[in-house]
């Protein structure tokens, strides 16, 4: 006998994350939430589905250094 997850919508998770639906749907797009799926415009994500950590830059600062010939400025 298979079990098959239960899935809830976008909105639903982001409720229950306490992120906007458009967040959701930047991680599903990213493939951050295991086991998502569009169907249609709307992604469902597994009841079961932990929330990815943060990974955006908060610091304002970026981690990669220009390396193609010009100088890096980490200032």
């Amino acid at each position: 006998m298979i079990i098959l997850p239960e899935y809830v919508s976008s909105a639903v998770t982001a409720a229950k994350w306490g992120i906007t639906v458009r967040r959701v749907s930047l991680l599903c797009e990213q493939g951050r939430i295991p086991g998502a799926y569009k169907v249609g415009n709307t992604w469902l994500v597994p009841t079961d589905a932990e929330k990815p950590a943060d990974a955006r830059i908060k610091s304002g600062k970026y981690i990669k250094e220009k390396t193609n010939g010009g100088s890096a400025k980490n200032e």
